[in-house]
């Protein structure tokens, strides 16, 4: 093997084991394993450090801990770049490094180690940089991909993202609201409370959001009044955030237990398709095969597992499509029609092009032991071989089948 397709196939791999995926690759899934832990014992280490008591008696061996994961975090951005054509097909080599790097995921591994090595080069700015490693825990979102049940908070927040923006912006907007009247109500009983226009925003924060610190109050008979009305108001309007989370988690339980209750009357037909090396499908991404607005992908068998169909997911000789699709109504008066040639019927050893036919009438497929092949007019039928036609019986508009 040349040395840049050993290269690619290494990459490749790596890929495969980087990627979260539910099959029974055993490097994939212990590689998933290490990573969870290593996630969750270098947090441990981090919050264990603030503590006084344990950073005299165990620091050197905390610090141990922390380099080692924090070198694991290095190697894993490493090579989720070199991977990173195969994660980003579409961009091709420099592109998919580009997207990866400047990704939320990217900039989330960039930053869980980067701080932690820049004080080597930069001495001066040690202080800053170990603000940046709080950044670190970000890197718990990665568990996202490892569990339905986080992956759908996800999905939630992101279908209703526009409504909570809407509820947000208009909190925000009636705590400026409130700062400006209660400062027009407190200024000349408290000037030294209420210095300014957005002096109240403090006030307003703790009274909408009901939880009323008491630092900051109004002492006035109006401005009493007015704090009672805001509070009664933000009981209201930070509850709709609420509500429109709860919605979205009953709409997505309901869409999954529909999905499971009804799934087996759903009208849908699968197809299973073997790649061969001819195959123009082969060494391309599934979003680059470009199916049809109703036809999609629903499992990629490869190597006795089942890998989930991502667009990213690129596509092998020997790999078995398992392809969904709208089951054909028989409104249009279409009938496929089977037949299996026996010793003595009339078409063995014909060519398709020379049987007599009708011209309402075309062969779609033939079956020949375990091979399927496309027919031509040169293909010679023979005994056992299953013969699929498509006939039309009464079509509108439609006088004849064209060959």
């Amino acid at each position: 093997m040349p040395d840049s397709k050993k290269g690619e196939h290494v990459r490749y791999r790596i890929f495969e084991i980087l990627e979260v995926r539910t099959g029974s690759d055993p490097a994939a899934r212990v590689y998933d394993c290490v990573y969870l832990f290593t996630i969750v014992i270098n947090l441990t280490v981090s919050i264990m450090h603030t503590y006084e008591s344990y950073r005299l008696k165990y620091g050197d061996f905390l610090l141990l801990i922390e380099n080692i994961t924090v070198a694991l975090f290095c190697i894993d951005y490493v090579l989720r770049l070199s991977a990173a054509k195969y994660m980003y097909p579409e961009s091709g080599g420099p592109g998919a490094v580009r997207k990866y790097v400047f990704s939320f995921t990217g900039i989330i591994d960039m930053l869980s180690f980067l701080p932690y090595y820049l004080p080597i080069f930069f001495p001066s700015g040690a202080v800053a940089f170990r603000l940046l490693r709080v950044m670190r825990i970000f890197r718990l979102f990665r568990i996202n991909a490892y569990y339905n049940s986080f992956k759908l908070i996800t999905e939630v927040l992101n279908s209703k993202r526009q409504q909570l923006f809407s509820s947000v912006f208009t909190i925000l907007i009636l705590m400026l609201a409130s700062s400006l009247c209660m400062y027009s109500l407190e200024h000349e009983a408290q000037p030294e409370v209420f210095t300014n226009a957005f002096s109240g925003i403090w006030w307003a924060a703790s009274t909408l959001l009901t939880v009323g610190y008491g630092d900051i109050y109004p002492i006035t008979t109006l401005g009493k009044l007015f704090g009672i009305f805001i509070t009664f108001l933000g009981v209201g309007m930070v509850a709709i955030p609420t509500g429109i989370i709860s919605a979205g988690f009953v709409d997505q339980y309901s869409r999954i237990k529909r999905m499971s209750e009804y799934g087996q009357e759903a009208d849908v037909h699968f197809i299973k398709i073997h790649l061969t090396a001819r195959d123009p499908w082969v060494k391309k991404s599934i979003a680059q095969l470009h199916l049809p607005e109703r036809v999609i992908i629903a499992v990629v068998l490869r190597n006795h597992r089942a890998l989930v169909p991502k667009g990213n997911l690129v596509l092998r000789v020997d790999d078995i499509l398992v392809l969904a699709a709208e089951s054909f109504q028989d409104k249009e008066h279409i009938r496929l029609k089977e037949i299996i040639l026996q010793k003595n019927n009339p078409w063995n050893g014909q060519r398709i092009r020379d049987l007599d036919i009708s011209r309402h009438s075309v062969i779609v497929l033939v079956k020949r032991k375990e091979r399927v092949m496309i027919p031509n007019g040169n293909l010679i039928l023979r005994e056992g071989d299953m013969v699929i036609l498509y006939s039309e019986v009464k079509i509108a508009n439609v006088t004849e089948i064209e060959i």
